[in-house]
């Protein structure tokens, strides 16, 4: 069912809940106004019959002549007098007696004085009527043709209202919920056009400040994300197809090479070397791939553990000199730490290890010493790690694009890179909510300085 239809059936049916509701109130006091009315009218009746019997100006042949022929066009009220004795005095009609008068009846007006009750479909009263020092019992009642007319005429009234009145209401309904959703059906048809050929459309904003135009703010926001996200892929894979060229044509080329024609056993070496030279190229291309791909996972999505900084420097320190025997890395401690707790981060020990690995690397590689320093020190809530190198320096140029994937600067031929280390450091390094900087003089060395929260 359609929102449009479920509005349209709760606003008809929570309206016509109410509007039933005040035709039955309408209903109700207009019956209970009658019953008061008639009975009133009954005690008026009754004492006025009952003054004239008992004061001898009519007497009782005639007012019963009178009742009898009375009941023949009008609804005339039938009187009866008694003595607190249950003695019967006067009778409009014997034959009728509408009210079955008992000792019990007479007894319970002597103790209320005034009753007040039905007989079917009539309306009765018992009454204590004091005339000339003595008490009298008089009984009235009488139906309400008149009051009972009126009452089904307005019955039927408020039954046509009721059916022309729900009828308009579910129309009015129905029209006020398809104005109201108007906006979210031209919101559907827009947002149906959009794919991801054209992704740089956007919803319109009507008001900016309903509901509507949150949900459209929300979603073009949401498709500018989205929109980014896909150049980011699309440029991802356009750099990771051309990096990943680069070696493998390489490889391919060193192998055809040597199965072209019968070589030395030294010229087979040298191509073999020159071969596992571009697989190792291309292995490791794969796993900064891999890499900076986990750098994209929700921070929810990582482990995060309590970590040593000092402990992870040490393991990046020998895994740098591990796989190049030739590289220097000197860690030293600028201060005493009383309390590990300075020193210890929440964080992945996997990737903090791997952004370590690419600083210490990247220092050694464009110095001329192959050598990269390294001092851990701490501030108030901050642990700060520099890594240092006199090596070459970095332009400004290639400082603003120095964290872009796959960028190589004015020195890419100084030394191998695939682009990739730099850019995925400092994704490690936001994802533990830290900061990284790098301050550089061409000529002069590099630093760069990691702040990290520590617990």
């Amino acid at each position: 069912m359609k929102i449009r239809t479920k509005l349209t059936l709760r606003y008809t049916c929570i309206t016509a809940v109410i509007f039933l509701l005040f035709m039955l109130t309408i209903y109700l006091f207009v019956e209970h106004n009658r019953s008061e009315t008639f009975f009133r009218d009954l005690k008026q009746e009754g004492v006025t019959k009952a003054h004239l019997f008992l004061k001898n100006q009519v007497d009782a042949k005639t007012m019963q002549s009178i009742y009898l022929n009375n009941t023949a066009f009008i609804n005339e009220v039938e009187v009866a007098v008694y003595t607190p004795s249950f003695e019967i005095l006067y009778h409009d009609a014997y034959r009728n007696d509408i009210v079955k008068e008992t000792p019990e009846m007479i007894q319970r007006i002597l103790k209320e004085q005034s009753i007040e009750f039905y007989e079917g479909e009539f309306q009765a009263i018992g009454m204590l009527y004091n005339f000339q020092g003595k008490d009298y019992i008089v009984t009235a009642a009488a139906y309400d043709g008149y009051g009972y007319e009126n009452q089904k005429a307005l019955e039927d009234v408020l039954i046509l209202l009721s059916i022309v009145g729900l009828t308009i209401l579910t129309v009015v309904g129905y029209l006020l919920a398809r104005s109201a959703l108007t906006p979210v059906s031209n919101i559907v048809k827009e947002a149906e056009s959009i794919t991801a050929v054209q992704i740089s459309k956007r919803l319109p904003v009507g008001n900016e400040h309903d509901e509507l135009g949150e949900l459209s703010i929300a979603f073009n926001q949401m498709l500018n994300r989205l929109e980014e996200a896909f150049k980011a892929q699309k440029m991802f894979v356009s750099n990771v197809s051309h990096e990943l060229r680069t070696p493998m044509a390489a490889l391919i080329a060193e192998l055809e090479l040597a199965v072209l024609k019968e070589r030395t056993l030294s010229e087979y070496e040298t191509a073999i070397n020159n071969a596992l030279n571009d697989s190792h190229r291309v292995v490791k291309l794969i796993e900064g791939l891999l890499n900076l791909a986990k750098t994209d996972y929700l921070p929810e999505q990582i482990k995060m553990e309590e970590v040593r900084l000092d402990e992870l420097l040490l393991d990046a320190r020998a895994l740098v000199i591990r796989a190049n025997p030739s590289y220097k890395v000197e860690l030293i401690f600028e201060q005493e730490a009383e309390d590990d707790s300075v020193i210890t981060v929440m964080g992945n020990n996997y990737l903090l290890t791997t952004a370590f690995v690419n600083l210490m690397e990247n220092n050694c590689k464009f110095s001329a010493g192959k050598t990269s320093m390294v001092q851990i020190s701490f501030w108030e809530e901050h642990s700060i790690i520099r890594f240092s190198d006199n090596g070459i320096g970095i332009s400004d140029e290639d400082k603003a694009n120095l964290f872009t994937p796959f960028y190589r600067g004015e020195n890419k031929g100084f030394t191998q890179g695939h682009g990739i280390g730099m850019a995925l450091t400092k994704k490690i390094i936001v994802l533990h909510q830290g900061t990284i900087e790098v301050h550089s003089q061409q000529g002069e060395g590099t630093t760069y300085v990691v702040k990290l929260v520590h617990i």
